[in-house]
Formats: C-alpha cells, structure tokens, sequence
C-alpha cells in the first residue's frame, strides 16, 4: 500500500504483519525490498516504523503491527534539465507511468540529443508536481523507435519491475515491418548480442555476447514498386541493445529504414519499429496491466492501398 502523509511527499508503503515471529528485515525482504534498499534508506534520509515507532531491522514483528517504509527523498539526476514537454500518458498511478513515444524522440539525454528527451519531459512533470523524486526508465526505446515506454517514480519500484523483467514477467510485443520475404511464419533466434569491436554504437550476434531471445510471427508480405517487405511481430524475452534490430539483420532481414544495420531509406526515413503491448503484474497491488499502442503514421502508410499485399 502506497501513501502520501500531509505535506511530506516522500515516497512510502505501508504493510500489514498477518503472523508472529518474523524479524523486521525478514520480513522485509518478502516484500522485495532489497539489502541496497535497506541501507539506502537508513543513511539517506528515510525511516523504517512499526506501529510508529522507528526500529532497526533486527526487531521481532507480531501479527497485526503495522510496517511503513518511508523511502529517502530521490535528486533528479545532474544534467536532466526539467521541461515542460509534451508527454502522452495514457496510465499513470502513485508509482509508475506509461509514456506513448513518438517517432524521432530520444527516451534520455545523450550528448547529441541533452534536451527535448522524454525524461526530461518527465523531469518537468515531476518538477511541477513537487515530487522528490528521479525519472526511472524501466523500458527504453530508441529514438527513431515508436511506442510504449514504462517509467517507474522511485527506485524501489523500478528495482522490483526490473526484477519481473529478468524472471520473464514482462511481455513486451513489436511490430515491424522487415526487407524481404521470411521462409518461416514464426520462429525463434537465440543468438548472443554484443558490441562490435571498434564501435561505441553498433552491436552484432558474436559468441562471446550475452544471451538474447527474440520470438517471431510473420503479419503479412508486402511489395512496394518492386521492393517486398515483411510486417512481423516480434516478442522479447531479453533486453539487450538494439536487440531486434541486430537479430533481424543477422536472420538476413533487416528492419525497413535502418541504415545502421542494412537498410536503406527507401521506404521510410527511420527504422520501422513500434513497442506496441506491453503487460505485467503490478508491483504493489498484483493486478496483471496490459497496455496497447497504435502504430504511427509513418508506419501505417506502408500499408495503404498503393501497396500490393502477398497472399
């Protein structure tokens, strides 16, 4: 349970002890509040209470106590600049958002791209509302990659929605349109992802790279004045950098409009890929939260009716 007290904006949760014998960390750590999490808010300016009384970890709860955690107060991170940016928010509650991305918009400030970003739209709101806290970016998405982006408000929640996240909790589906006619209408690549020697950017399928699944499901063959392409759908089981982009050039297809990895522009000026559902349990009330978004314009008009459909 999440609660706000009066003036003080500080995030906290509030937990019921239903049986006896338990030490304070014990129990705890059964809520996923991890040992960092523990010391973080000890020396950070935050405090552990039962029945309104501070005490250390090491003290004995009984059936019916009562546990608040009051989470340290977070500083936005050195060189987010806070702006009063467009954001389109289609969930938001006490401890998470779900951010709609548009095409051309870097998720965090980089050195060519400081502002304009959506943490720093994020930031802003943040700013405006008050909050002590930073911009957490559970799920990133690359500038010129549409769609669904989840953005935790303090990091205890990012910690335990990055935890679903490694125990295969978050279903993240794309869409995307690839070059060329698949032989297969769905398969699986597992093929390890790592950077390519000599670049800071690129990253390439090598050996000695880390574990990566991608599944995928062939939508429909398309051609366009003598150019086919593929839409698919791809589901991700990993979250390594530039992850569908690297295992669809490897697998000989690469994402339509991506020139860092074997396109070209001829059909779209960026690389045709959309975060479309995302789903996954919500870290303090349990319920399963689904969330959909349409592909943008750029996108749709590659299925218009100038395009010959392959059945």
């Amino acid at each position: 349970m999440c609660e706000l007290n009066g003036k003080d904006l500080r995030f906290r949760l509030v937990y019921p002890v239903d049986e006896d014998g338990l030490l304070l960390r014990e129990f705890l750590h059964s809520k996923g509040i991890s040992k960092r999490t523990l010391t973080a808010t000890k020396y950070g300016g935050g405090s552990i209470e039962v029945n309104g009384i501070e005490r250390t970890v090491r003290h004995p709860l009984c059936a019916g106590d009562v546990v608040v955690v009051v989470f340290p107060p977070e500083q936005p991170s050195a060189g987010l600049y806070p702006e009063d940016g467009k954001l389109t928010i289609i969930y938001e509650d006490e401890v998470l958002m779900m951010v709609d991305k548009p095409p051309g918009q870097s998720t965090i400030p980089s050195r060519d791209h400081p502002v304009g970003t959506v943490a720093n739209s994020v930031a802003g709101k943040f700013a405006r509302e008050k909050l002590p806290a930073t911009v957490h970016i559970v799920t990133r998405l690359d500038r010129d990659t549409s769609g669904l982006i989840c953005i935790a408000k303090n990091r205890h929640i990012h910690h335990l929605l990055s935890e679903q996240m490694i125990a295969s909790g978050f279903y993240r589906q794309y869409l995307a349109f690839v070059e060329g006619q698949l032989a297969s209408n769905q398969f699986i690549i597992e093929e390890p992802i790592g950077r390519k020697d000599g670049s800071i950017m690129e990253r390439i399928v090598r050996k000695d790279g880390q574990y990566a699944r991608t599944d995928v499901e062939v939508l429909g063959q398309f051609k366009k004045e003598g150019h086919y392409f593929t839409k698919i759908a791809l589901v991700l089981h990993t979250g390594r950098t530039h992850q569908i982009r690297v295992h669809m050039q490897w697998a000989g297809h690469p994402v339509v409009g991506d020139d860092l990895y074997g396109s070209t522009h001829q059909l779209m000026g960026r690389q045709a890929l959309h975060c479309a559902k995302i789903s996954f349990t919500h870290p303090l009330t349990g319920e399963k939260l689904e969330f959909k978004s349409d592909v943008s314009q750029d996108m749709q008009a590659l299925t218009y009716n100038e395009i010959n459909r392959i059945e």
